[in-house]
């Protein structure tokens, strides 16, 4: 987006809507229905087993195919997707982080397809192509689980397609630096600005070291380097969270990287505001919580976002429908066009008040920036485990003060007395539902590809890209190749995954602190536990589960937390397990509860397959219990298949939880509640 001279009219940022389900074809029409509503660029959601490079037949995708975005699983799905969309015209947002590199080279290849149809030069149409992938794998480590491979293979991925695109895709941004959910995982705005900034010094470095850029050209990979940013309803800290941002990238590209010219330095960011930060309780608030959170990314001038993507006013309670989709992008128009934002110039300049919020945040940014280098960089403070376990600690602060009453949630905490919703009323299709028949049409069309693909070429292709993997050539041609020949997102991810192996972070669980022992609540569970343990002769132990591909564990995280800190023995082992791997280390501990947490649609499937492997297995008697965005239809069919509990993000107060989870124990043991 070009930045207009001081004497024009600012320009309305790039309007988007994170869109994608069930198939390729499904969300194709709901693009173009986007653009003739008037958004000018498109954010593809994709699947969780596309996000984690498996095939719509792999185990581990079961339940998962569709619900959160659209699975693309070989060049055949990306025709599919963008048939009669234009690429050299559009601007995309991808929100792909350890495949990225692989969907780059899809999209491209629909590209470079396009202008070959068209009898256009392909050179021509690929130095048209605008748009984001995201890329940014060390916040998946740290955040969303989305990651595949060890941190040194994918920061090889990111500073691969960087080099590439800079030199064949000038105007694409290979790599969209992401602070927004390290917000949802707790960071404070200090937090959310160094480890990003932290990131993208990283990224920097091993594309200066990696000897594919020229000095000369690092200010053309600078200014191709986007970051995607989360905007929370304390809008006055959030609008100067984004100027120290913008202030500090600044001093560091210019400072570190010796790019003169200041376009090339300006921070250049997209936006979407805190979806984890709405309510399933009185879900209507969340309109009013959208559009002050906007605020926070539009008001000054000199720090505001180039692209925006509101969440829709009811995603607390599923996957929005398309006129909800369509309120939030008119929330966007109604600031652009009705009102007078962009006549003016930054209508924050020389505020004293703003001032001192910005140069505390820079002067703490610059302190943990210096704190995660002295400890080896991103890389070094993610495997030592050390920035997951400050946002793990921080958002255990951040829980606290909510259920202690110091941090105020509307209609949740405070003022929930409420009017029945007509937005909710009986009968009333409050979200969008994907079909389950869905998976199954995924799996036929993939094993179809199969079938009618050129098999050797797709062969020749995964085997040459093994080989460059080992070496330090640079893989985007050996991946475009890929992508030319058919092959599948699973047989992508699985060549790589045979070369450089895969990875499992660290959970940040241990190392946070404890809820303290002064809190009443927390030492009267604490006594409960301890007597528990006195009656049934050994200590509680409860296993924490994410089954699936769902990576968002920050739930599951405090959760474990709040089980230790209340006297449990707590078993959790991350992310990514099969019901199976579930089961047998619930069998295996001896655990007296298995608590599993599931965001992403999953949890009719994923659910009850472990309640019947524990019955299978003999264990039918340990209590399973399972906390999500669960509608109520679903809480129903879930305690009809034997789930002894259901929690929901309205059950905001963890000990009580824990305090319910001990009296479900002593029941099951035949003790008095």
């Amino acid at each position: 987006m070009p930045y207009p001279t001081d004497r024009e009219r600012d320009r309305p940022w790039v309007m988007r809507t994170y869109a994608g389900h069930s198939s390729a074809a499904a969300s194709n029409e709901l693009y173009r229905r986007n653009l003739a509503k008037g958004q000018t660029g498109l954010s593809v959601a994709f699947d969780l087993p596309t996000q984690t490079g498996y095939d719509p037949d792999h185990q581990l995708s079961k339940g998962e195919v569709g619900k959160v975005g659209v699975p693309v699983s070989h060049i055949g799905d990306m025709r599919r997707l963008f048939d009669g969309i234009p690429l050299a015209e559009a601007n995309t947002s991808m929100t792909i982080n350890a495949p990225a590199m692989w969907l780059l080279a899809l999209y491209v290849s629909v590209a470079r397809e396009q202008a070959e149809a068209e009898g256009r030069d392909v050179d021509e149409v690929l130095a048209k192509l605008t748009g984001t992938t995201q890329n940014d794998i060390i916040k998946e480590y740290l955040s969303r689980g989305t990651y595949i491979f060890p941190p040194g293979p994918s920061l090889r991925l990111i500073t691969d397609m960087i080099a590439w695109t800079v030199h064949h895709v000038p105007k694409w941004n290979p790599i969209n630096i992401c602070s927004y959910h390290l917000q949802e995982a707790g960071a404070t705005p200090t937090q959310e600005v160094a480890y990003a900034l932290c990131t993208a010094i990283a990224v920097l470095d091993a594309v200066r070291d990696s000897g594919q850029v020229e000095q000369a050209d690092m200010a053309k990979v600078v200014a191709r380097i986007s970051f995607f940013v989360n905007a929370g309803v304390r809008f006055v800290e959030e609008m100067s969270k984004m100027r120290a941002f913008t202030a500090l990238w600044d001093e560091i590209t210019r400072d570190r990287y010796g790019v003169t010219d200041p376009k090339a330095r300006r921070l250049r960011y997209g936006v979407q505001v805190n979806s984890l930060g709405l309510t399933e309780a009185q879900p209507e608030n969340n309109v009013q919580r959208i559009v002050l959170e906007m605020l926070a990314v539009s008001l000054s001038r000199g720090a505001r976002a180039r692209a925006i993507q509101l969440p829709a006013w009811n995603e607390a309670l599923g996957l929005p429908r398309p006129w909800d989709q369509q309120w939030a992008l008119r929330m966007q128009q109604v600031l652009a066009f009705e009102t007078d934002l962009l006549e003016y110039e930054d209508i924050f300049d020389g505020s004293h008040v703003i001032q001192a919020k910005v140069d505390e945040i820079m002067t703490g940014a610059r302190e943990e920036i210096a704190r995660v280098q002295d400890l080896g960089g991103a890389v070094a403070a993610v495997e030592s485990g050390y920035m997951k376990s400050q946002l793990v600690a921080s958002l255990a602060e951040y829980r606290r003060g909510m259920e202690n009453g110091e941090r105020i949630l509307v209609g949740v905490n405070k003022f929930e007395t409420t009017e029945p919703s007509p937005l909710q009323a009986e009968g009333a299709k409050a979200i969008e539902t994907i079909d389950p028949a869905v998976e199954k049409q995924a799996v036929t069309a993939i094993e179809e590809w199969r079938t009618h693909r050129d098999n050797a070429a797709a062969e020749s292709a995964l085997e040459k890209l093994k080989t460059v993997a080992k070496t330090s050539e640079n893989l985007f041609e050996a991946t475009i190749e890929c992508a030319r020949a058919g092959v599948t997102t699973g047989e992508w991810s699985g060549a790589l995954r045979e070369v450089f192996g895969e990875y499992r972070a660290p959970t940040g669980v241990s190392a946070s602190a404890a809820a303290g022992e002064g809190n009443e609540e927390i030492r009267r569970v604490r006594d409960r536990i301890k007597a528990t343990n006195t009656e049934i002769g050994e200590r509680l132990r409860i296993l924490v589960g994410k089954p699936g591909l769902d990576g968002h564990s920050n739930g599951a995280e405090q959760v474990a937390v709040r089980a230790r800190d209340v006297g449990f023995e707590v078993v959790y082992q991350g992310i990514r397990l099969t019901p199976e791997q579930i089961v047998a280390a619930a069998v295996q501990e001896g655990v007296h509860v298995v608590g599993l947490s599931v965001l992403s649609g999953s949890h009719l499937e994923v659910v009850p397959q472990v309640v019947d492997g524990l019955r299978a297995a003999g264990a039918g008697d340990i209590p399973v219990i399972v906390g999500g965005i669960i509608p109520p239809d679903d809480e129903k069919l879930l305690l009809e298949r034997g789930i002894a509990r259901v929690f929901t993000p309205k059950d905001y107060e963890l000990t009580d939880i824990m305090d319910g989870i001990v009296g479900l124990v002593r029941e099951r043991h035949g003790l008095s509640t």
